[in-house]
C-alpha cells in the first residue's frame, strides 16, 4: 500500500484503513508518517510502515508539504520489487511508485492533483503567487509536476475513482477509464432517530475553496441559527464576519460531531468536492442536506428527498436554497435520507474493493487486457 502521506485520520487515510481490512498483513509506503496516537489506530498493530528521505528533513513534521518539488523524486526511491501487488492511495504522488511487468498497480484515485491541474489559478491567487518571483517559481514547479504526473499516470495498470465526478477529471486529465467505488462511511456511529433541533449545521475546514465564508454570509442574511465545526487558517476571518446567531466549535471529538449531525434541522455544504464525506455522514445521521449540486454531492444527494441542491456558489442562491427547504421540511424523512446514507457503507467498500481486486488480479494472471 502507497499513500503520500500519513499525518492524520481525514478521508483518504480512512480509505487506506478500509483497504486494509480488505487485504491484512499488508506493508505500507508513505513519505512521512506523523500521526498522533488519536490517530494511529488506523494502522493494525505488527504493520509495517516505511518512509521516505522526507521524513527526516529539517521541519518535515510540520512544513512537509512544502517539499512538494521533491515528492516526485521520493516516491520514486521506494523499492516494491518483492510484491505481487501494488495499491496506490493516491492525490498528489503516490500512484507514481514504480513497478516491474510481474506487479499489478491498482490506483484509487481520490482526486488527480487539484493545484496542479484545473485549479491552479485559483490556488495561485488564494496563496498570493499571482506575479512575481516567487509566483513565477511556483508556475515553473507545477509544470514540471504536470509533466511528471502525467507520465506517472501510465504507470498505473487500473484506476479507481471514488466519485463519477472523479473518474470523469481522470479522463479528462491522463485520457484513462476509471472504475468508480465510492469511499467507505462509518454509518453506524450515527443515530437517525433523534429529534431535529433548530439550527443548521455545517462541518468543514476552514480553507477558501471549502466556501464557508459564503455560509456564514447567507446566515448572516437569514439570522438563523447555525453551527460551524472545523479549523483552519480561515476560521478568524470567518469569526469576525459573522454575526451572533452563528456559534463556531474548533475541533470537537467525533462524538460531538455526530450529536450535531443527529439534532441539526438541516447540513449545510457549499463547496465543490470530489466526494464530500460529510454529506454523507449527514445523511446517515438521518439530517437533509442543503448542497451546492456540482461534483460528488450530485452523486449522494437526491435532490428533493434527502436535500436540496443549488446551482451557483452565491450567496442569493443558498440562501435561496435554505428557504424553499425550511418551506418544504415535510417532505424530508430521515428514515428515506438514512436510507441513502448507507448505500455508502464500510462493508459496501470492502465487498466490492475486494471483488475489483479478485477480478483484476486474475485477468492479469492470464494476461488479459485490464482496461
Amino acid at each position: 500500500m502507497v499513500h503520500e502521506w500519513l499525518v492524520s485520520r481525514a478521508g483518504s487515510e480512512k480509505v487506506v484503513e478500509q483497504l486494509l481490512a480488505v487485504c491484512p498483513q499488508t506493508d505500507i509506503f508513505s513519505l512521512v508518517e506523523f500521526l498522533e496516537p488519536t490517530a494511529a489506530a488506523l494502522i493494525p498493530p505488527g504493520t509495517r510502515v516505511q518512509t521516505s528521505f522526507i521524513q527526516n528533513l529539517p521541519w518535515a513534521r510540520r512544513h512537509f508539504r512544502q517539499y512538494l518539488p521533491l515528492m516526485p523524486l521520493a516516491i520514486e526511491q521506494f523499492d516494491l520489487s518483492a510484491y505481487d501487488l501494488v495499491i496506490s492511495s493516491n492525490h498528489a504522488v503516490a500512484k507514481g511508485v514504480l513497478t516491474r511487468p510481474h506487479q499489478l498497480h491498482v490506483s484509487y484515485v481520490h482526486t488527480p492533483i487539484r493545484y496542479a491541474w484545473d485549479l491552479q489559478q485559483q490556488y495561485l491567487q488564494q496563496a498570493g503567487l499571482t506575479s512575481g518571483a516567487k509566483g513565477a517559481l511556483t508556475r515553473l514547479i507545477l509544470h514540471y509536476l504536470r509533466l511528471w504526473d502525467l507520465a506517472a499516470a501510465y504507470r498505473v495498470d487500473c484506476f479507481v475513482a471514488n466519485s463519477r465526478y472523479v473518474a470523469r477529471r481522470i479522463w479528462k486529465t491522463y485520457r484513462r477509464p476509471a472504475t468508480v467505488i465510492y469511499p467507505p462511511v462509518a454509518i453506524d456511529r450515527f443515530r437517525w432517530q433523534q429529534p431535529r433541533e433548530d439550527f443548521y449545521l455545517t462541518v468543514s475546514r476552514c480553507v477558501p475553496y471549502k466556501r464557508v465564508d459564503l455560509t456564514v454570509e447567507a446566515f448572516n442574511r437569514l439570522g438563523l441559527p447555525l453551527v460551524v465545526i472545523g479549523d483552519g487558517p480561515a476560521l478568524g476571518s470567518l469569526q469576525k464576519l459573522a454575526k451572533s446567531n452563528i456559534t463556531f466549535l474548533r475541533n470537537p471529538p467525533d462524538a460531538v460531531v455526530s450529536d450535531y449531525m443527529e439534532r441539526c434541522r438541516g447540513f449545510i455544504f457549499p463547496a465543490e468536492e470530489d466526494f464530500g464525506i460529510t454529506v454523507v455522514e449527514a445523511q446517515a445521521a438521518g439530517a437533509p442536506v442543503i448542497a451546492y449540486g456540482k461534483g460528488g454531492c450530485a452523486e449522494t444527494v437526491i435532490q428533493g428527498k434527502t436535500g436540496v441542491l443549488f446551482g451557483q456558489q452565491t450567496v442569493a442562491d443558498l440562501v435561496q436554497a435554505v428557504q424553499y427547504f425550511d418551506g418544504h421540511r415535510h417532505q424530508f424523512v430521515a428514515e428515506t435520507i438514512r436510507r441513502q446514507g448507507e448505500m455508502f457503507s464500510e462493508t459496501r467498500f470492502q465487498r466490492e474493493m475486494a471483488d475489483y481486486l479478485t477480478q483484476k488480479w486474475l485477468k492479469f494472471k492470464r494476461g488479459d487486457e485490464l482496461e
